[in-house]
């Protein structure tokens, strides 16, 4: 059965992916209720795990006692569903497919042009067309392992579908939601779910070499 993260555990997780977030970004992406998420937090906030910042943006953030104690509760419901394997193994085939999508991330923005490297003004619809197609091959490999980890926990069960969306906004034109960082974007939900898992299974990104 597909095993639902508790709420005051994915308002935590949504801190921890996004960084920093309004409460309506909250929302969005736990599916929590409104309400319940504005109580969450507040009652995050009295126990030193989350703290309010105002001025320009407002928002929230993790402190570094609510990132221990987000860990912590990562670890213990991957534990306590036999999980950690299934995700790891998820996790390892996210990692080679890594690289190329990087790759193919670069080769849209920037272009060999007389043997030097120059931003992508994307005035060339052959070779726009031929990097979305190889996005296009690296969605096929990547939607089987976001089926199965959508089997696994229902948090990750929104990242096939973002991915699918970005790419379908591309192949009709929508250049932005190849990279574009601050919406949806190909590249930006990627990141998420690479982080997502980072974050799962105990890994801090600047270790993760070691750790394959």
């Amino acid at each position: 059965m597909l095993r639902a993260s508790e709420p005051h555990l994915l308002v935590l997780h949504a801190l921890r992916l996004k960084g920093f977030a309004a409460g309506d970004a909250v929302v969005a992406q736990t599916g929590v209720d409104g309400q319940q998420v504005a109580t969450l937090l507040e009652r995050l906030r009295d126990d030193r795990m989350v703290v309010h910042r105002g001025g320009r943006v407002t928002g929230w953030a993790l402190t570094p006692t609510g990132r221990r104690r987000h860990a912590e509760l990562l670890s213990e419901e991957l534990d306590r569903a036999g999980l950690r394997e299934h995700v790891d193994l998820a996790y390892r085939r996210v990692l080679q497919a890594n690289k190329v999508l990087l790759a193919v991330c670069t080769d849209w923005q920037m272009r060999d042009q007389d043997g030097q490297q120059v931003a992508n003004d994307h005035s060339d619809p052959a070779y726009d067309k031929a990097v979305i197609e190889r996005l296009g091959r690296v969605d096929q490999g990547i939607q089987p392992v976001c089926d199965d980890l959508s089997k696994l926990l229902a948090r990750f069960t929104t990242y096939g579908p973002r991915l699918r969306r970005a790419l379908e906004k591309v192949e009709n034109g929508d250049v932005d939601w190849f990279t574009k960082p601050m919406i949806d974007s190909y590249h930006t939900v990627w990141f998420e779910l690479h982080e997502d898992l980072l974050a799962t299974l105990g890994i801090e990104r600047s270790k993760e070499e070691s750790a394959t």
